[in-house]
C-alpha cells in the first residue's frame, strides 16, 4: 500500500511528461503535460503553463508525503511505547 503511494507520484511524472511531448492521449482530451506543452507555445502568458505545472508538483510531492506518513505509521520499528 504505501509502494502504491509512493509510486503514485512517479506515474503522474511519467505521464505529464510523455503528453508534453505529445505521445499522450489525442488532443481534445485535457492532460497536465499537455497544457504545460501549450504555455510554451504562449509564452507571454505564463499562466497557461505554470498552473498545470504547480498542479503536477502539488499531486506528486502529495502523493509522496502521504506514503512516507503511511510508512511511517504503518512500521512498527517507528512506533513509539508510550
Amino acid at each position: 500500500m504505501v509502494l502504491a503511494t509512493l509510486d503514485f507520484g512517479n506515474a503522474i511524472l511519467l505521464f505529464s511528461g510523455l503528453s508534453f511531448l505529445g505521445l499522450g492521449s489525442p488532443p481534445p482530451t485535457p492532460e497536465w503535460g499537455a497544457m504545460v506543452a501549450d504555455g510554451v507555445l504562449n509564452f507571454n502568458y505564463w499562466w497557461i503553463g505554470a498552473l498545470p505545472g504547480l498542479a503536477i508538483l502539488s499531486m506528486a510531492v502529495g502523493a509522496n508525503f502521504i506514503g512516507d506518513s503511511l510508512r511511517d505509521f504503518l512500521d512498527p520499528k517507528l512506533r513509539k511505547e508510550l
